[in-house]
């Protein structure tokens, strides 16, 4: 019987926008959630998740439908929405790009060894991503995407199902809702790379654009969608697999964890290994490090696609060199950081995140006046249950940046 993969070939954009968001807000936050709260904040997890689906979908939607990216579709709301893009993201990526890749490099120290310096490690993962992206392009991002997330989700599940088979201690799903002033914060920081920033929507429709190059295959809207909804729904189950080994090997469990990354890494996995035992320790390792390289590599290539379309839109001018100006630009800014400020890491993570959830609304908003007005033909805008879930979204995130700003 011959098998036919025909199928896997459709995906794309929705495995990379999955490789995006499995990275700090899961391996990190998620863990980190499991291990404070258990299964407390669960209710956090999966209700940013339905929230922000309808503003992630309408990426990809808004392409297929057009022709034409949303960065295109910002333009045509006006010329300042897409200069607060522009600003919003040159704020931002440098922060990002470093916070995803020194926790990379804290797991490659582990898993590798050689050297236990997080700069070193980090230059290295830079430098590797950026050769890859440079040889293979898109092509081979989105051939590389999909066998680093199924060797991720399986790794994952399968630490999962270990845990629970060697865990005696009943399990409380008891919600919790932080009050606090550090856990508010820490909810906030949650909420806002839970799955991911809201910005990369943006991203998913530049590389369903991509996608759309080849001709060998159709992908309209029907298929983006259900592509897209594949790693909508995995990076769901991946959250929701981070918190429970969180939870199953780290809650009341007495330990704290470190804030450098290579003592970070060191320490969960092995509190995995101590409670799984060491021969589970490489499917640990991998899946943690798989989970951050993802993300690391198409974080590095979709910021420089996305802010040199932008430059492109606003000037009416195309740069053929643009994408690699910024990502050399990209590559050279993290490294900096890493050498001046490896030190504030911590702090910096912190604010990129509760930056990203502050801007949450900006985004949600913008989607959603794109997708449902003139610029977005009829029979292709969202049904009505997901316009109503929409409106929802907005009103909850704007009210809780709002509450979370009132609280400081």
């Amino acid at each position: 019987m011959k098998l036919n993969f025909n199928w896997l070939q459709k995906l794309g954009p929705g495995i990379l926008f999955a490789g995006a968001a499995i990275g700090v807000s899961h391996l990190v936050q998620a863990t980190r959630a499991g291990a404070e709260f258990g299964f407390g904040l669960l209710w956090a997890l999966v209700l940013i998740h339905v929230l922000k689906y309808p503003f992630f979908q309408f990426g990809p939607r808004y392409t297929t439908a057009t022709n034409e990216s949303l960065l295109h579709g910002y333009r045509r709301l006006g010329k300042w929405v897409l200069i607060s893009y522009f600003i919003i993201s040159l704020a931002s990526m440098f922060t990002i790009q470093a916070a995803v890749t020194i926790v990379t490099a804290g797991l490659a120290a582990n898993l590798f060894g050689i050297t236990t310096d997080p700069v070193m490690w980090s230059t290295i993962i830079i430098l590797l991503c950026a050769v890859l992206l440079g040889f293979g392009k898109y092509k081979l991002l989105d051939r590389f995407m999909k066998v680093i997330i199924i060797v991720l989700t399986v790794s994952t599940i399968a630490a999962v199902g270990v845990a629970l088979s060697q865990n005696d201690n009943p399990l409380s799903f008891e919600q919790y809702f932080p009050t606090e002033a550090l856990e508010l914060t820490f909810l906030i920081a949650f909420l806002g790379w839970m799955p991911a920033p809201l910005d990369v929507s943006i991203w998913q429709s530049l590389w369903t654009e991509e996608k759309r190059k080849n001709k060998q295959i159709t992908f309209n809207t029907k298929q983006a969608i259900f592509d897209f909804n594949i790693g909508f729904v995995g990076t769901l189950i991946v959250g929701i697999s981070f918190m429970a080994l969180g939870t199953l090997v780290m809650y009341n469990s007495g330990n704290s964890f470190d804030s450098g990354s290579v003592a970070f890494a060191n320490q969960l996995i092995e509190l995995y290994t101590t409670n799984l035992g060491s021969e589970f320790w490489i499917v640990i390792s991998i899946a943690a490090f798989t989970a951050m390289f993802s993300t690391t590599i198409t974080t590095l290539d979709a910021s420089p696609r996305a802010m040199d379309k932008t430059i492109e839109i606003l000037l009416k001018r195309k740069n053929k060199n643009g994408y690699w100006y910024w990502l050399v630009l990209l590559a050279v800014g993290t490294i900096i950081i890493f050498h001046f400020f490896l030190s504030e890491m911590g702090t910096l993570v912190k604010i990129a995140t509760i930056f990203s959830f502050l801007t949450t609304p900006f985004f949600a908003i913008t989607n959603y006046v794109l997708i449902t007005g003139k610029h977005t033909p009829k029979e292709m805008q969202p049904s009505k249950g997901l316009k109503t879930l929409s409106l929802i979204g907005i009103v909850f995130l704007i009210g809780f940046a709002l509450w979370f700003l009132f609280s400081l």
